[in-house]
């Protein structure tokens, strides 16, 4: 009778020693809150595409008279042409308000009207050009953005000249030559 049973009793036996030797998983260890590493610090902004502030355009007398104006289409020249000199002998930076003009003095301060969205900046003089004879400035990157002209590449604008805005002791009336008096 004894027989009958060891087989099962085996089975059995075997079947529970099986189970015994396999212990569930043990859950990973913990770390304490303060052993947590930090989360990653997001990347600091580029140094180079740092917009800078729009010069503000201050308002003007009722009776403020230009000594010089002028309509016609802007252009405006960009990221391609930072570092060359200008024809002030100054560095050209695309983030800087400037703009190149065919007679007006270096340092002459304009204020260009976008006569399209009424929008309105004041650039600096700095180099010569533009250098397509339909248009009558070239402005900086930063300048066309501020016009919101520079998607078109191009826009129909108004520059004014006025002695109000001129850097006090640097610019006289008679900013502007017709390429024959010495400069």
């Amino acid at each position: 009778m004894l027989r009958g049973f060891r087989l099962p009793l085996l089975l059995l036996t075997a079947s529970l020693a099986g189970c015994a030797m396999h212990t569930p998983p043990a859950p990973p260890p913990q770390a304490p809150a303060a052993f947590q590493p930090p989360p990653p610090a997001p990347p600091p902004p580029l140094a180079a595409e740092v917009p800078r502030p729009e010069p503000a355009v201050p308002p003007l007398a009722a009776t403020a008279a230009p000594f010089f104006h002028d309509t016609g289409l802007a252009s405006f020249y960009g990221r391609k042409h930072a570092g060359k000199r200008t024809a002030s002998g100054e560095r050209f930076d695309h983030r800087d308000f400037t703009a190149a003009h065919r007679t007006l003095a270096f340092g002459t301060l304009l204020r260009v009207t976008n006569l399209s969205n009424g929008r309105a900046v004041t650039v600096q003089i700095t180099d010569r050009g533009p250098h397509i004879k339909t248009r009558i400035i070239d402005i900086s990157l930063a300048a066309a953005q501020a016009l919101h002209m520079q998607a078109k590449g191009i826009a129909r604008v108004k520059i004014e000249a006025f002695p109000e805005d001129q850097p006090r002791g640097g610019l006289t009336t008679r900013t502007a030559f017709s390429g024959t008096e010495a400069r």
